[in-house]
């Protein structure tokens, strides 16, 4: 492996490079949305809903498919919680498969409904009270959702999902928070890939069933005393894995 100050220029090069547009691009999956106010209800519902179903797919197409699903008047329901429990689920089934947010359409249907139930239960369907009530602190926030109340967020409490949320809650919404610098990069298979590349895990780390807690000590251990947060790294990091690792220069 290489050592801290190599890695860390590298680091720098790519974060230029990621500044630059040189990564294949800086447009992100979640730039596909219906441009909803930044403070509204609506849009932090619109970010939450489909993060639950990113995983083993193609993030782009995923949120290709819930902009379409937002933009047509037979499915918009979905992404509010308290109308999509008023309807059948087989109604909820077909909204979410239509343009297939759902690829799973049992599987996926259930955990939308849970998490609908959830907010409903808890936040009266405004997910903004539950940044609202934990003081908008980042461990607060991830404690609640992947320790005391884990079952009650089916994936969107997963090490991957749950950092990226927040990320791109921070991203596309008026939220901010008190330690950002606790928000973690988002260990997907890009991030990891890109972090063995870069020496900052091993061959045998990178095919370990906890590489992604691994991932994000690394990247936490890495950045500490520097400039620059854990999560600053993740879109970089992924374009760079995503586009094939261009040369860093």
């Amino acid at each position: 492996m290489l050592n801290r100050n190599q890695i860390l220029k590298k680091v720098e090069k790519l974060i230029d490079m990621y500044q630059k547009k040189e990564l294949g691009g800086e447009i992100m999956p979640e730039d596909e949305n219906p441009s909803l106010p930044r403070s509204s209800m609506e849009n932090y519902l619109y970010f939450t809903l489909p993060m639950a179903l990113n995983y083993q797919r193609n993030s782009y197409t995923l949120w290709e498919n819930a902009n379409k699903t937002y933009y047509d008047e037979e499915t918009r329901f979905v992404f509010e919680p308290k109308v999509c429990l008023s309807k059948s689920f087989e109604e909820v089934q077909y909204a979410l498969t239509k343009y297939k947010v759902a690829l799973q359409k049992q599987k996926q249907t259930e955990i939308w409904l849970s998490l609908c139930n959830t907010f409903v239960e808890l936040f009266d369907g405004d997910i903004r009270k539950l940044f609202d009530s934990l003081d908008n602190d980042v461990d607060k926030i991830r404690d609640f959702i992947q320790k005391e109340n884990k079952k009650k967020f089916p994936y969107l409490s997963g090490t991957k999902i749950c950092n990226y949320w927040l990320y791109v809650i921070y991203q596309y919404t008026d939220r901010k928070y008190k330690n950002m610098e606790k928000l973690t990069v988002a260990p997907d298979t890009h991030v990891v890939k890109a972090t063995y590349r870069l020496g900052l895990i091993t061959e045998e780390e990178l095919n370990r069933s906890d590489v992604q807690i691994i991932v994000i000590n690394r990247w936490n251990e890495l950045l500490k005393g520097t400039e620059h947060k854990p999560i600053d790294i993740h879109t970089p990091l992924w374009l760079w894995s995503r586009n094939g690792f261009k040369e860093i220069k």
